[in-house]
């Protein structure tokens, strides 16, 4: 018992012990976070903001694609213009523009562009894509300028 009242005194605080923060101290840690707390709420704003843009811009791209696919699968376009939604009450909008592309060696080209459009912090933004569609119907050639016989050993 006698070793345990030696060991008391270990554990006890001494009186003059000072208890709680001063009042500079405090001061000091409010001057510090009043000093580092906008930078770190603007950076969790830009960060929400940087978020937003990317997943609209990643949603137009796959909205861009489908619609292109769409086009696509639906055969050899016609020439003109054409503009729709993405379904009721989306933000999103799409617009085709199908042009033929004349040429002299190549013949049932069209040039086929389609952009997404939508709203975003109060101004349009659009994404825009262009693929070249040939008419699969028509008929090819067989023999190609380098395959005809122009000359021959002999």
């Amino acid at each position: 018992m006698n070793r345990l009242n030696n060991l008391i005194p270990l554990f006890r605080r001494p009186a003059d012990d000072e208890n709680g923060f001063t009042l500079l101290e405090i001061v000091v840690a409010l001057a510090i976070l009043s000093l580092a707390l906008p930078a770190l709420l603007r950076a969790f704003t830009e960060a929400a903001k940087g978020q937003a843009l990317a997943e609209n811009r990643t949603t137009a791209l796959y909205l861009l694609k489908f619609r292109m696919a769409a086009i696509e699968a639906e055969g050899y376009p016609d020439i003109g213009e054409a503009d729709g939604e993405f379904g009721e009450d989306s933000r999103f909008r799409w617009r085709s523009d199908v042009q033929d592309v004349e040429s002299e060696e190549i013949e049932g080209l069209r040039l086929v562009t389609v952009t997404v459009i939508w709203q975003e912090r109060g101004k349009e933004r659009l994404l825009s894509t262009s693929t070249y569609l040939a008419d699969r119907q028509m008929p090819q050639e067989q023999t190609q300028s380098g395959q005809q016989g122009n000359g021959g050993g002999g």
